[in-house]
């Protein structure tokens, strides 16, 4: 193990910029995960390992585990630590992994899909990938516009799901016409005059699309949809939170 004593050092800088930076983190193919939890999840998922930067002091089977499996290890004193975290109180390891591959083929085997139209709020998305893991849903579609999947903030409100829900990235008409080549209705949560409530459609085998937390679906999304289905609410409110509107969805599509 490598302790690191500048914040100059060159494992240290790569971490810390995984953190800041999309288009880092896209050139890299890595995410930033953090945590003893986190770690065990990626190991046992088969993720590949990079960098694990450990806090003075702490220590963990699992840091051997991840050395075993190829990663570097590095430790540093705490005032070195928090430089590689994105949270005020960091977890005692912080870890640098490959990011999960998903391709549009695994719609193909997919019976229930949800469909993120310009998804904006990191917290929500994570949130909707730990719920939809935590129901077995097929897989979640982020379409244009959707928050990176791969940001610590989502990867760590998914609670491990990150590794395991099949996430696919792709254009909302691509993902469209694939699942209607694969059988799938398309539904659009949407307030409009010919919507009908979401209990009256069939989800056993569909595919429902979510839209953004100040626009909802597109009107792209509207185009495309065979359907507009709304959640009733006895309440004033006049529309739920994305996440919240989410999860109903997948317990209705999963019951």
């Amino acid at each position: 193990m490598i302790e690191i004593q500048s914040r100059q050092n060159a494992a240290l800088k790569h971490l810390a910029r995984l953190g800041r930076e999309r288009k880092y983190r896209r050139s890299t193919g890595e995410m930033l995960c953090e945590g003893e939890k986190m770690l065990g999840e990626a190991l046992r998922s088969g993720a590949k390992l990079k960098t694990v930067l450990v806090r003075d002091g702490w220590d963990s089977p699992l840091v051997k585990e991840a050395e075993e499996q190829g990663a570097s290890l590095y430790s540093a004193p705490d005032a070195l630590f928090k430089l590689a975290s994105e949270v005020e109180t960091p977890q005692n390891v912080i870890f640098s992994c490959s990011q999960p591959q998903w391709t549009a083929d695994a719609l193909d085997g997919a019976g229930q899909v949800l469909l993120l139209d310009g998804l904006q709020d990191p917290g929500n998305l994570g949130t909707i990938l730990r719920t939809a893991e935590a129901f077995a849903l097929g897989a979640v579609v982020l379409c244009e516009g959707c928050a990176d999947p791969f940001s610590p903030k989502v990867v760590r409100s998914t609670m491990g799901a990150v590794f395991r829900l099949p996430c696919v990235t792709l254009p909302l008409a691509e993902a469209a016409e694939r699942l209607h080549r694969n059988g799938l209705p398309l539904y659009a949560t949407a307030l409009h005059e010919d919507s009908v409530p979401l209990s009256s459609v069939s989800l056993s085998k569909a595919a429902v699309i979510i839209g953004s937390e100040g626009k909802g679906v597109t009107e792209q999304a509207l185009r495309l949809s065979d359907k507009r289905v709304i959640i009733p609410m006895k309440g004033r409110a006049e529309s739920l939170n994305a996440g919240v509107a989410a999860a109903i969805v997948i317990y209705e599509m999963t019951k």
